[in-house]
């Protein structure tokens, strides 16, 4: 059984970059989260702070993990444990080097086309003050 990565009560699985933002299925797109910090209040969903968190989060494990200028399309599927067909589908667009795929072109692809900076995390902050 899943359990919540927050409180430990049975949970579910969030996916941290939406699959109606292009998110797929792998490991570090998930966040296993109970009912109330998936969909409640102070949940990803209605809160965007948590949600912008989540996602520098993911893709600074995303830069590290993938630390290499490239990536063969095999070594990808290994290190981010994701379905080859998916992958292919997600790189499609992507340039093919004789060294394989940018890192850069995969994290933002995984990101849903597109990179988070710590920055938003203030315009975030300074949205609110001026609310």
């Amino acid at each position: 059984m899943l359990r919540c990565q927050i409180c430990g009560k049975p949970a579910e699985r969030h996916h941290i970059v939406y699959k109606s933002q292009g998110g797929v299925d792998f490991p570090l797109n998930f966040k296993y989260l109970c009912p109330e910090h998936h969909r409640g209040e102070y949940g990803p969903h209605k809160n965007r702070k948590l949600d912008l968190k989540y996602k520098l989060e993911m893709q600074h494990k995303l830069e590290k993990l993938l630390y290499k200028k490239f990536y063969t399309l095999d070594e990808l599927i290994t290190l981010l444990q994701i379905n080859k067909g998916m992958l292919k589908k997600l790189l499609k667009d992507c340039k093919l080097y004789k060294e394989g795929y940018k890192s850069f072109d995969v994290i933002y692809r995984l990101m849903g086309r597109k990179i988070y900076t710590e920055s938003m995390m203030e315009e975030y902050y300074d949205f609110i003050a001026n609310f």
